[in-house]
């Protein structure tokens, strides 16, 4: 039986989990997994009308593919924006704040799935963002920065 073909293609991914999640997790389970819960809609929703698409969740992570570089970048922010409103009717011990990652390179594509370095990129990139802040590759900063400069009032790398 021979295997089927390796699909690649060029995407923008977005990289996003929670800063201290398990300190609180530890601290108050139910509500952190509400709050999530929540804050997880709103991404969703930011991400699809920027032409994004959730391709895995796991824990507190979320990845996102974009066809776009820019909407990538646009989406990131709206996403930053959005739940700094939400996190500011909270108690500071109580706020998720994102750390958002993006990596503009190719991927394998396998069952609705993203594979690759275009993938561990962004995820490596997500970890060293500061919290509510935004990371951008050189890749994509480039691509970004050509048509859209509304990302640099939010990234903090």
């Amino acid at each position: 039986m021979q295997d089927p073909p390796v699909t690649r293609r060029l995407a923008a991914i977005l990289a996003a989990d929670v800063a201290g999640y398990s300190r609180l997790v530890a601290a108050d389970e139910e509500a952190t997994l509400r709050t999530l819960g929540a804050y997880r809609t709103t991404i969703a929703d930011l991400a699809a009308e920027h032409g994004g698409r959730i391709f895995g969740t796991a824990g507190d992570s979320v990845m996102i593919e974009f066809a776009s570089a820019v909407q990538a970048a646009r989406s990131a922010v709206a996403i930053q924006r959005a739940l700094k409103r939400y996190n500011d009717d909270l108690p500071s011990e109580r706020r998720l704040e994102f750390r958002i990652g993006i990596n503009l390179g190719d991927v394998v594509a396998e069952r609705g799935d993203l594979l690759g370095d275009g993938v561990n990129v962004a995820a490596r990139v997500q970890e060293i963002a500061p919290p509510a802040g935004i990371c951008l590759t050189g890749a994509m900063a480039e691509q970004a920065s050509t048509t859209s400069a509304s990302w640099r009032s939010a990234s903090g790398c």
